[in-house]
């Protein structure tokens, strides 16, 4: 059965600090505002208002080095991550129970599979037989 796939968007990952410092650097050198200083209130990710633009941007404290990673959303995490290792990705792990996927591109590139967060169409997506 066909699935769908796109960008959903990108974490930029902060190592240490303060979350909001780092949303206030990356919201101001994005020009995007702050939507949510905390959300989920555990002092872990700050979202920034990519909804112009289409996309879900967020800043994310870590315990590994900084880095950007891209999210890409599907209707079918499973079809999703099958189609992209056998396009070479390799499966890493499976965060809090299973919400997402990360994989790693064969050029070292760590990304996130996530389910989408509005419905995919034709029209807004890529189709996958």
């Amino acid at each position: 059965m066909a699935h769908r796939s796109r960008l959903a968007g990108f974490i930029i990952d902060c190592e240490g600090g303060s979350l909001g410092e780092a949303a206030g650097f990356w919201s101001q050198a994005l020009g995007l505002p702050v939507t949510d200083p905390d959300e989920g209130g555990q002092d872990k990710y700050a979202r920034l208002d990519g909804s112009a633009l289409g996309l879900h941007i967020e800043v994310q404290k870590v315990a590994h080095p900084s880095r950007v990673h891209l999210d890409v959303e599907t209707d079918d995490m499973e079809a999703e991550a099958r189609r992209l290792v056998a396009l070479g990705a390799k499966e890493v792990s499976r965060p809090h129970d299973g919400r997402w996927i990360v994989l790693e591109a064969p050029t070292g590139h760590r990304f996130c599979v996530v389910r989408a967060r509005k419905r995919l169409t034709r029209a807004n997506a890529n189709v996958h037989p």
